[in-house]
């Protein structure tokens, strides 16, 4: 399964997230299955909006499964706040279960309010 993880700012809209969805899913050749996120922004009017028009499920991910999981983006914000490398990078893996792998890199929308990584794995 392919999960799209997202980190998204308080601005980012739904059109945000769509523009990073896009942008990762041509990065990688490939479609999301599923969307994912830090559970504290996963009922935000924008994310719960975005996951209404894209029509995938969500998995909300705990603060804490964000911890150690390996990113290969180092953003000192996101190491500030999430104490992870990578919201995006580290929800995908997260929400793609044990053993997950990163497509790529995480990507930023347009407008650099919102980020997307694409996962593989199987989620329990």
């Amino acid at each position: 399964m392919i999960v799209a993880g997202f980190g998204f700012r308080r601005a980012a809209t739904v059109e945000s997230l769509a523009d990073a969805l896009i942008a990762a899913e041509r990065a990688q050749g490939c479609r999301a299955e599923r969307i994912a996120t830090v559970a504290d922004k996963a009922t935000s009017d924008s994310f719960a909006g975005f996951a209404t028009k894209t029509g995938l499920p969500v998995s909300a991910v705990s603060s804490d499964a964000l911890v150690g999981q390996d990113t290969r983006t180092r953003s000192e914000a996101s190491e500030a706040a999430r104490a992870t490398g990578s919201v995006a990078e580290a929800a995908a893996l997260a929400a793609a279960g044990p053993g997950a792998r990163l497509l790529g890199a995480r990507v930023i929308s347009p407008d650099r309010h919102a980020t997307c990584a694409l996962a593989e794995g199987d989620p329990a």
